[in-house]
Order: C-alpha cells, then structure tokens, then sequence
C-alpha cells in the first residue's frame, strides 16, 4: 500500500482549522494534566464514523498527528487504503473473534488492537499477523501491539476480562504469540463515575486498573513500565491521567458530534466553490 493520498482527498480549510483547533486544546490539557511526567501521554484521535479527509487534515503537517483510533473493522480498511501509510492506526471496538485474523493479516500499519479479552480473539491476531509478516514486504513494525481489555466497571454490557483474569490472558500473549507484543491493559471506565465524582477524588475504574496493572506485573515478573494503562476518553481523560494513564482517546471534543452510523461517510467528495 502506498503512502500517497488520493488525488481528490480534498480539505476544507474552515473544518480544518476547527480540528486543528480542538486538537491543540486537548493537546494543552493533556500537557498541563501529565505535568513533568517523563514519557509523554500518547493521544489516540478516536475518528470512528468521521470521514477520512477530517483524519488527514490532522495528519498532515504542520500537525503530524500520528495515532487515530477506529471502532469498526470494515471502515478501518477502508481509511487505511485511503491514508498515508505512516499512521499509526488503533482498534478500540468491540472485537468479533472471526474478525481478528482478517484485521491483523490486512492492515500493515495497525499500530495495536486495545480491546483484546479473550485467548481466541488473541489467537486469530495471532494467525493474521503471521501470515501479514510472511507474505508482505519488510514492515516496520513487525510485531502488532495488543492491549488487554478489563471490564474494571463490572457493567454487563461492556467488554473485557474481569480483573482477576488479567494476568492469564497477558501470560497466554506473552508465552504463545510470538507475532504479538503486550503493550499493557485498557478499560472504559464507567461515564456516571467520572461525572459524579467530588473535587479530590477519581474514577474508581482508573484507580482499579492501575491496581490491576500492578498485580499482572508482580506475577509474571515484569517492570510496571512493561505494561502501559490505556484509559480515559474525552469526558474523563484529565482524571485517567492523573490516575497514571499513559494513553487517552478522545472523539468527539476533537472531531465533534458522529453521524449516525448509516448516514457517515468514509470520504468527503469536494463540494463546488468549496475552500
């Protein structure tokens, strides 16, 4: 796949501006929350159901934002056949497991999967990324990042291994998928926990994934900076933070409200008289 855009990616200059607008704002917060923490918080731009000119206008310079993170598989090829191959893109959706092997194999520069719960769905990125490696040109990142999912909330509708499970499904990563690196643990913290909190205090789901993450690392040997937290979106990114978050996603403060499912659109074809 080339790096080269389409010819007819065109940009509105007003939705520009507006992007990059809200991305430096996030950009401020982010800094002014994390402080003099010495790695740098890893902003993930969560551009699902926003069409693919709205992506590169943050791509490209003078922003050069590098991670996007898409929920659903068939729009996330789609834009990566669009798009510079330079991004660096995350799944964060809800994973089917029959759609693991054709994610990782299609993709080359899908940068890492955070909503992995299952061995079997660990298994599958496995196979696909295997073959992705055997069959394609020298990528650079030959190994895909994976993020094991905890359901830190306890809420029934949400994905992720519960806690206790965490540890196991980080050994099964380690010890058997040679095609995979941990990158460290996600969760989605409940919204209602971060809204009803009192000055001083955080969402109990960040605080619980730090736990989390401190116990995997005791028990199968690592350094806490072997496994890094994924938490916190746009309402609650601040508190994930300063929780010790080392990666945020944030949507809609950045790119605004999505369509609806039906009604989005992978490309913007350019309007005439159009800036």
């Amino acid at each position: 796949m080339s790096s080269e855009v389409e010819p007819d990616m065109s940009i509105n200059s007003r939705r520009a501006k507006q992007l990059a607008e809200n991305l430096g704002n996030i950009n401020a917060k982010i800094q002014a929350t994390a402080g003099q923490r010495s790695d740098p918080v890893r902003l993930v731009a969560v551009s699902k159901l926003k069409p693919a000119n709205d992506i590169l206008a943050l791509h490209q310079p003078p922003h050069s934002h590098l991670h996007f993170g898409e929920n659903y598989q068939q729009e996330l090829l789609q834009k990566s056949l669009l798009l510079p191959r330079e991004i660096r893109w995350h799944f964060i959706g809800a994973l089917q497991t029959n759609k693991c092997r054709p994610l990782a194999e299609q993709i080359p520069n899908l940068w890492c999967v955070e909503s992995v719960d299952t061995v079997k769905k660990a298994d599958q990125l496995e196979k696909g990324r295997s073959v992705l490696t055997e069959t394609a040109p020298p990528i650079r990142d030959t190994l895909l990042r994976v993020m094991v999912q905890v359901n830190t909330s306890g809420e029934g509708e949400k994905s992720g291994v519960e806690p206790k499970d965490a540890a196991a499904l980080c050994k099964h990563v380690i010890d058997q998928c040679p095609h995979l690196k941990l990158q460290g643990l996600m969760t989605i913290g409940a919204i209602a926990r971060s809204q009803g909190l009192s000055t001083g205090h955080e969402n109990e789901d960040f605080v619980t994934l730090k736990k989390v993450r401190d116990a995997v690392v005791k028990e199968l040997g690592l350094q806490e900076e072997d496994l890094e937290l994924s938490m916190g979106m746009s309402n609650d990114f601040e508190s994930a933070i300063r929780c010790g978050s080392d990666e945020v996603r944030v949507g809609s403060t950045i790119f605004g409200e999505r369509p609806p499912k039906k009604d989005a659109v992978i490309k913007e074809q350019a309007e005439h008289g159009e800036p």
